[in-house]
């Protein structure tokens, strides 16, 4: 069966999924087949493809690199491997089948300098037994909340829905996939790059803490809390963002505050959400655009597609590389292709289409997953005349030390102004920029008083 001829019977399938699958429970029986022969232990296909192109996920990375020490940036795996193809605005439709349309149309904006280096496919995911347990354990118990606004069932599982039925629960798995326990804290860099080439970055302290981990937490709808600070450039710094995030955002809305120093005062945020300006991003994200796709589903009508494979970012330990520049990565109009690397994995394809009377800037987004992570690896955005607007991009690696599949950096391009966004990016600090697994954060730690005190 040839790839066009697999996709179109995928796709009828997940058509049908998404007309009849409303608040479907997954069964006993498919509850057993995760972990098994068929299933990975997340739902992913663990077979290989027909002819080899995508190998057999046997567990993932469970081997430390060479000359990698607990402590230092992460080494990459497979630095000697060279590219097997590289796709270009000239030979791109001898690979449509595999491209997005917002890759495409990145070739075409760019036809001259931008490529799509294509590698060994490595399934590289892993996530720690008791996160396996977690989602067997709870897959039978798990439902949405009225249209999808909200997740019940849930208990510590990170993957509520291993074998989604519907649009909707493939987005939440992305929304709620592990990222270690506790608390984490990361210093990263977000960088608006100009038409010409020209930019500054800007440096968030950035803490999460989950819901279920937090001390002095009673409220089961919290999913996070998040404090992020601003360190610089000298006009932003000490701005800091605090977020209460909740699961079911219908029942309880984001909430969110803001410090600025120079006012030295607290205000609430309610702009924090949806197509809320995102922070400091010229105007080059939306609130609900960070980690690919964020918050409440509540405005989109949600269509599952189907499953393919396709060219994703993946293992993308070059371009973390602590001797790569941020101006050797970042040139104008896109990221440099030479420290970039891109693998066929089978996504889930999802349609999410604004609802009729509801309000975003973004007409539709077609999500494509990865089906060993869940999370989001690209996204097409179109605009409200059903333009492409912007194309999204994830670029995946595992932190195999912590056994936490993570991004090493988001893309995103304004593939009408020629203008990018940048986030995540650490290459220009000295050593390991991510804390893990951090103890005894506290709802005292997240509060509008603390929100005054980061920014001091």
């Amino acid at each position: 069966m040839n790839n066009s001829v697999k996709w179109l019977v995928s796709a009828l399938v997940g058509v049908s999924l998404a007309i009849s699958g409303a608040n479907a429970a997954i069964t006993e029986e498919e509850a057993a087949s995760l972990g098994g022969p068929e299933l990975t232990p997340l739902g992913a296909e663990r077979a290989g493809n027909a002819d080899g192109s995508i190998p057999e996920w046997t567990g993932g990375i469970k081997e430390f690199p060479a000359g990698y020490k607990e402590g230092d940036r992460l080494v990459d795996p497979f630095a000697d491997e060279k590219p097997l193809l590289t796709i270009t605005a000239e030979n791109y439709q001898d690979h449509a089948d595999m491209l997005s349309v917002g890759q495409v149309a990145t070739l075409k904006r760019y036809p001259d300098t931008y490529r799509i280096p294509v590698y060994k496919t490595h399934r590289t995911a892993i996530y720690p037994d008791d996160v396996y347990e977690a989602v067997k354990e709870n897959a039978t118990k798990t439902g949405l909340v009225g249209e999808g606004s909200g997740v019940t069932g849930l208990g510590v599982s990170t993957v509520p829905f291993p074998i989604p039925k519907q649009g909707v629960e493939v987005f939440w798995n992305h929304v709620l996939r592990f990222r270690g326990k506790l608390t984490y804290k990361t210093l990263s860099a977000q960088i608006a790059m100009q038409a010409n080439g020209s930019f500054v970055p800007v440096w968030f302290e950035t803490s999460v803490t989950w819901g279920r981990d937090l001390e002095g937490n009673d409220n089961d709808n919290l999913l996070f809390c998040f404090l992020q600070k601003i360190t610089a450039p000298a006009r932003l710094q000490g701005d800091v963002l605090l977020v209460h995030e909740f699961i079911d955002q219908v029942k309880e809305p984001r909430n969110a505050w803001i410090y600025n120093p120079g006012q030295r005062r607290v205000r609430r945020a309610p702009e924090v959400a949806y197509d809320g300006p995102g922070t400091a991003a010229d105007n080059l994200r939306t609130a609900d655009d960070l980690d690919m796709m964020n918050g409440s589903p509540d405005r989109y009508d949600w269509k599952l597609v189907g499953k393919k494979e396709m060219y994703i970012p993946y293992n993308s330990y070059r371009m973390n590389s602590g001797d790569l520049s941020f101006k050797e990565l970042l040139p104008k109009g896109h990221m440099n292709p030479d420290y970039l690397r891109y693998e066929k994995h089978r996504v889930w394809v999802v349609e999410a289409t604004l609802k009729k009377g509801s309000r975003h800037i973004y007409a539709r987004r077609t999500l494509y997953v990865d089906e060993d992570t869940w999370q989001i690896a690209m996204i097409d955005v179109y605009d409200g005349r059903g333009e492409l607007w912007r194309f999204h991009e994830g670029h995946a690696f595992v932190h195999y030390q912590v056994k936490v599949p993570w991004l090493a950096g988001e893309s995103q391009y304004d593939l009408i102004s020629g203008r990018y966004l940048m986030m995540n990016l650490d290459n220009e600090l000295d050593g390991y920029q991510v804390e893990w697994n951090i103890p005894g954060v506290t709802m005292g730690d997240y509060t509008p008083s603390a929100l005054r005190r980061a920014g001091r």
